[in-house]
């Protein structure tokens, strides 16, 4: 009976947060074939772009945009590389919100921040900037931000650097997440807060909300997707080049699907945190409450789920597992995290069961946390705070981990010295 009470409130709950945003929009159905286009003619796949004549008949731009998504699950290390950004700097400024939702209250905090800064009443703050190896044709967009958190300089200087890129939920706002890296910092572990594509400073003027991240726009929202996991590992090229050696990623909701994606094609990145996670992205979008205005242009035009979860196949996490269990193959284990919630209506349950079920059959070594609430709700009190816990102290840990594992390999042997060279020492 309680539990049965507990679940009513919660759905309750969980509905009132995804519907009290009145500024969504329902865009229409566009196959987006510029946007991915790019990409497949400097890569050698232009015969897999349509034809004017087929882009004219809705049937067969659907085929396309669905073969298009087989090669790139087949090309996938192609599809999410990219040449290293030589424009890689830091710069100083006031931080500003950049909110997606126009409710009063939100909008007077943004002010009020502006305000402060105005005034001096706040310090500046670091961002690492970049090109983007992806570009979509919005300069904005394509100008990669990242907060920077760099961790204090520890007393031990052969304790190795370890830095973790941080990913938080669609149409979040810029202060998202901003306490989960000072956090880190306490723990010796330096953060890059990552705009996503569309997100905050990134987001085009006429956008209110980060919406063309994920619409109806299937080419754009692929491309976004790419963007987001070269971006990601862009950012581990940076740290490396500031001498760092362990890597993680922490990515919430929609920045989970974009930290999976980067993880199994990159073996750097070894710590591995999954707040709320699922299997296909089209499942997500057709079944999920916050992306309802999506599915009605689908529905629109007759689209049914299985249809949707093809045309985004070559970004669904479920079309990668084999690679996230890098250990099997060879490659240097990774320590996953792994939290979904229980009155889910974002990311239905089901789907994140199904995740679990996934890693247990390839055998990654993650470990999992239920919480008893929902998507919209994990933001909520006490939630936030279980959820943290969850997050930091897997990250503490698996960080940890990794130093010991250096310790305890076998220092190097130092190389031989060739009779001759050895001769030129001795005199």
């Amino acid at each position: 009976m309680f539990r049965e009470k507990y679940a009513r409130w919660m759905y309750d709950w969980e509905t009132r947060l995804t519907t009290r945003d009145e500024n969504r929009v329902v865009r229409p159905l566009e196959w987006g074939f510029e946007f991915i286009e790019p990409f497949l003619a400097a890569h050698g796949f232009g015969a897999a772009i349509p034809t004017p004549e087929a882009l004219r008949d809705p049937a067969a731009s659907e085929a396309a945009m669905a073969r298009i998504n087989q090669l790139l699950i087949r090309n996938s290390d192609v599809f999410f590389g990219y040449d290293k950004p030589t424009d890689f700097r830091l710069e100083e400024r006031h931080p500003e919100l950049f909110p997606t939702n126009v409710r009063p209250e939100t909008l007077a905090k943004a002010a009020e921040i502006k305000r402060l800064a105005a005034e001096g009443k706040t310090s500046p703050a670091q961002f690492l900037r970049f090109t983007s190896p992806e570009r979509t044709g919005y300069p904005d967009n394509d100008l990669v931000n990242a907060r920077w958190y760099p961790a204090p300089e520890h007393k031990d200087p052969k304790r190795p650097k370890q830095a973790i890129v941080v990913m938080p939920q669609w149409n979040a706002d810029a202060f998202s997440h901003n306490s989960l890296c000072a956090i880190f910092n306490r723990m010796g572990i330096s953060a890059l807060r990552l705009s996503k594509p569309y997100h905050d400073i990134r987001r085009p003027v006429e956008l209110e909300r980060s919406d063309y991240a994920v619409s109806a726009n299937i080419g754009r929202t692929l491309s976004a997707c790419r963007q987001a996991v070269v971006d990601i590992r862009c950012c581990i090229d940076w740290l490396e080049d500031q001498g760092y050696e362990h890597f993680g990623v922490l990515g919430t909701s929609l920045g989970s699907c974009y930290g999976f994606l980067a993880s199994a094609h990159d073996p750097r990145i070894r710590v591995n945190a999954f707040n709320h996670a699922s299997t296909a992205f089209g499942d997500v979008v057709w079944a999920g409450q916050s992306t309802r205005h999506v599915k009605q242009a689908l529905d629109d035009v007759g689209m049914t789920q299985d249809r949707v979860r093809e045309l985004w196949s070559a970004i669904s996490p479920i079309s990668y597992y084999d690679r996230i269990a890098s250990a099997k193959a060879g490659g240097p284990d990774k320590r996953v995290l792994l939290i979904y919630a229980n009155y889910d209506l974002t990311f239905p349950l089901p789907y994140s069961l199904q995740v679990v079920e996934a890693f247990q059959r390839i055998g990654l070594n993650f470990e999992k946390r239920v919480l008893p609430c929902g998507h919209y709700t994990t933001g909520e009190t006490p939630f936030q705070y279980i959820d943290g816990w969850y997050m930091g102290s897997f990250v503490y840990r698996a960080f940890k981990s990794l130093r010991r594992e250096k310790a305890s390999r076998p220092a190097a042997a130092p190389a031989s010295v060739p009779e001759a060279e050895e001769d030129l020492v001795s005199r």
